[in-house]
């Protein structure tokens, strides 16, 4: 399969990558790592990448804005995107062939070349696998600023390594990408450094957080609360693993107010959650997932299910 994305990539004079909405780090490191990747080692075509900028990730990197006509004849490739509702520019079915690569459950098998790996710990490590196959391949480089994208995309869906996804190829795909010419600390200071509107944010979380005799726990942020801290429901991204330094925590959910609807980031340390995250609009990894509610009273049908996973867990 990678043999035959590297391949497509080849026949095509204009790419376009696209990602999923809401993006994190593993978002735009595979998205536009990948980007990157092609643009060093095919300098003559025209690559793009496409989305909604989220500010928080500014100091990785910036999507770029297109004309509808550079859809034409072009090659899409959607990285870190389980299912075609979540990616973000719906202007990908103008293009001329579709290329998945994800690491989420292959629940909705879009696209004309599929490769998902639900063992990867990010779609950042997916490309770096791809590079390695385009090295052998096609002669392919890696450039420093692929590897700086790539890198941060593990750093940021594996919790800084600390998350079980996180295997030895991951360790040994990290040890790979940090012998090029990039500044780490400017990547971790991105992503984890937070101003000290959130850290007080931080303090209400861990302040008013629930948690059952079972290890279920979890905070609502409604709007007025965001208000209060002057937080947007894009920064609460850097909360959601707050709660994991809870002892005998088992799983979490937050809920974000976002305009007209809840955002709800669900976290785990045993409890299999992504059933759950179905359920209610949304997916993703087993311990890691997100979803969307619509009214607080649907929140509360959340938390009591999650509390019912968690009951029953041993």
């Amino acid at each position: 399969m990678k043999r035959q994305i590297i391949d497509k990539i080849k026949q095509y004079d204009t790419i376009i990558l696209h990602r999923h909405v809401r993006p994190d780090p593993d978002a735009y490191g595979s998205q536009i790592g990948l980007a990157e990747l092609i643009r060093a080692n095919y300098p003559e075509k025209e690559v793009f990448t496409v989305g909604e900028h989220d500010p928080s990730l500014s100091f990785l990197a910036f999507p770029q804005n297109i004309e509808d006509t550079k859809f034409n004849n072009a090659l899409i490739i959607v990285t870190d995107t389980a299912n075609t509702e979540r990616i973000d520019d719906e202007r990908y079915k103008k293009g001329d062939s579709i290329i998945k690569i994800d690491h989420h459950p292959n629940d909705d098998a879009y696209g004309d070349l599929l490769w998902v790996d639900t063992n990867a710990s990010s779609c950042s490590e997916m490309v770096y696998e791809l590079f390695e196959e385009g090295r052998e391949y096609a002669n392919w480089q890696m450039s420093d600023a692929a590897a700086r994208l790539l890198f941060a995309g593990i750093v940021g869906d594996t919790g800084r390594f600390l998350f079980p996804s996180a295997s030895p190829k991951t360790f040994e795909t990290a040890g790979q990408l940090v012998q090029y010419n990039f500044d780490r600390n400017q990547v971790f200071d991105g992503m984890y450094e937070m101003e000290r509107k959130l850290l007080n944010l931080q303090g209400y979380v861990y302040q008013h957080f629930e948690m059952d005799e079972n290890g279920m726990a979890y905070i609502k942020l409604p709007s007025s609360i965001l208000k209060q801290y002057d937080a947007t429901p894009s920064e609460t991204s850097l909360l959601v693993g707050s709660l994991g330094n809870v002892k005998n925590i088992r799983a979490w959910v937050m809920f974000i107010e976002d305009n007209d609807t809840i955002r709800v980031r669900l976290r785990s340390k045993g409890p299999i959650i992504n059933g759950l995250a179905k359920k209610y609009n949304g997916g993703g990894h087993p311990l890691a997932s997100g979803a969307t509610a619509y009214t607080w009273e649907e929140a509360d049908q959340v938390i009591d299910d999650l509390k019912a996973i968690c009951k029953e867990y041993k």
